[in-house]
């Protein structure tokens, strides 16, 4: 996570800018980064931020990754049912690769 946090009863007006400044330059609390599971089928990310009906993005970190996605009928995915408060679940195959790291993003 890169973004700053501030309190829902902050008052000062410099800190509530920045923190606007920083969502304008692209930092959010709603990103990460995540190594899937090796034997097993899923892997439980927690993201804070994370909330029933956010829309779960993610993006190949390296090679293992993506060759999951590519070489895979069954790529990782992230069923809306395993979205919830707090935490997320990647549904993907039972490789030996220690490796497939992928950012995520969790939006809504």
């Amino acid at each position: 996570m890169s973004g700053i946090a501030i309190s829902p009863q902050e008052k000062d007006p410099f800190k509530i800018v920045f923190a606007v400044r920083q969502l304008m330059e692209g930092r959010s609390n709603a990103t990460g980064s995540v190594t899937l599971a090796v034997g097993a089928t899923s892997t439980t990310v927690s993201a804070p931020t994370c909330a029933a009906g956010s829309a779960i993005f993610m993006f190949p970190q390296t090679a293992s990754a993506k060759t999951a996605v590519a070489n895979s009928a069954d790529g990782p995915y992230v069923d809306a049912s395993n979205v919830t408060k707090g935490q997320f679940i990647i549904t993907h195959s039972n490789l030996p690769s220690t490796d497939r790291t992928f950012w995520w993003v969790a939006l809504g």
